[in-house]
């Protein structure tokens, strides 16, 4: 088995797969889930394959903000935060009819105090290459076609594609983690499919030159956007964040609506913009890119994220929040979770024992997160799905700091356990109404 490489170590170059392999685990997919999973694993000197169907650099579509959540993933990962590339903020700046209010991120004792932006262009790239520092062997363009299962229907590796002609080939391993993203390929291909009463949402982003709001220190999200061509609200929200670069990245988010016909990303985007200050530059001739989309799978809506050697992590478990959006926190926590319990069953003999605990991965997830999204879902489903964030962000809120920040501790989930102060207590104690939800 391979241990960690010494810090400062240039990694190798990502390997060109020579015929099949075998390791300890393999690892599906090189975003922030697969590549935070495949860092936790061969620092506990396992043998990690971590493959990746694309190359480096790549796009993927994503505010690109990252909240004290998935700022102390970063930490605890390693990476230099303060290396050029990363751009801090202060908080959030929430807008709706007019009125706004700045929150700056609470000081807590578990979580740094700011976040983060970062274009995931660059972002996977870092992580990856953070992987193959730590010892984990990583073969790019490589597309897992389906899990490789024994005659107990065990999972024992996958079966995948390498390079532009698709020649096959096989890596084998006791345990797999998939972490492929929201088609989830590899989930689907062992009969693990999406819950369809949990929601998937859809976001939109596109990059532009700003100089005046590329240094801004908060993260800018807009809750009274509309759907031309009704003028209904807009099942969500949209964000301006700053990327430090002379770029901003802007997007929106939209909830499916179970009553209605889904809402038009781009319409919506355009109308938007017409609404944003000139001054800003965010006009067509300073787009850098075109508008992009994808889904986003909430709520674990894929269950359970454990069954006979494959492990579910990111948006391949459904594991963004109901409530704002986010992924790459959830992402990275959940492969370090990953991490941690496949290192100790393996300290256990093959068998029952093992098996017994892998199955604590899934209760763990759910111990964090199954009532928080649980009530997401149903708060999702009752007012945001239907009026967006609007009566949230009542007038009578948006003039009470207490309130507000209690509100934007429960949509980010940034709070301590246990509990801080008064706020941190106040969200345990309705957490703790909530009914547990199914694994």
């Amino acid at each position: 088995m391979s241990g960690g490489r010494a810090p400062g170590r240039t990694p190798p170059p990502p390997t060109e797969p020579g015929g099949d392999e075998e390791a300890d685990v393999i690892v599906v997919g090189a975003g922030p889930a697969g590549s935070a999973a495949a860092v936790h694993l061969a620092r506990a000197g396992l043998d990690v394959l971590l493959l990746e169907k694309s190359g480096f650099p790549r796009e993927k579509v994503c505010g690109d903000g990252l909240t004290p959540r998935a700022v102390a993933q970063l930490v605890r990962l390693g990476v230099d935060i303060d290396a050029p590339g990363w751009t801090r903020n202060r908080g959030m700046r929430w807008i709706c009819e007019g009125r706004q209010v700045e929150l700056d991120w609470p000081r807590l004792g578990s979580l740094p105090d700011f976040g983060l932006t970062r274009s995931r262009h660059d972002f996977d790239d870092l992580l990856a290459l953070h992987a193959r520092a730590a010892g984990a062997r990583l073969h790019t363009r490589v597309k897992v076609t389906a899990p490789l299962t024994d005659r107990a229907g065990r999972v024992t590796g996958v079966t995948a594609a390498h390079g532009p002609d698709g020649r096959p080939v096989r890596y084998r391993a006791p345990l797999v983690v998939a972490a492929d993203g929201a088609s989830a390929r590899t989930a689907v291909a062992l009969g693990l499919d999406r819950d369809a009463r949990r929601p998937v949402a859809a976001a939109a982003r596109r990059y532009y030159r700003s100089e005046a709001r590329t240094h801004d220190e908060y993260l800018e999200l807009w809750a009274d956007l509309r759907c031309p061509p009704g003028g209904e609200d807009l099942p969500g929200y949209g964000w301006v964040f700053p990327l430090g670069d002379g770029r901003v990245n802007v997007g929106l988010g939209a909830l499916p609506q179970r009553r209605s016909k889904p809402v038009d990303l781009r319409a919506a985007f355009d109308h938007w913009l017409t609404r944003l200050p000139e001054e800003w530059g965010i006009r067509e001739e300073n787009a850098e890119a075109p508008l992009r989309s994808a889904p986003l799978p909430m709520a674990l809506n894929r269950r359970p994220q454990y069954r006979r050697g494959l492990l579910l992590v990111g948006d391949s478990a459904g594991m963004v929040s109901p409530w704002s959006g986010e992924g790459i926190a959830q992402a990275m926590e959940a492969a370090e979770v990953a991490a941690e319990t496949i290192a100790l069953a393996r300290a256990r003999p093959a068998g029952p024992r093992r098996e017994h605990a892998l199955h604590q991965y899934p209760a763990e997830i759910h111990r964090r997160w199954g009532r928080y999204y649980r009530l997401g879902s149903l708060a999702g489903e009752l007012v945001l799905a239907r009026y967006g964030y609007r009566p949230v962000l009542h007038p009578r809120v948006m003039a009470s700091p207490p309130l507000l920040r209690a509100l934007a501790r429960l949509l980010t989930h940034v709070t301590d356990e246990p509990a801080h102060d008064r706020i941190d207590a106040l969200l345990h104690a309705v957490l703790r109404l909530v009914p547990p939800s199914r694994r």
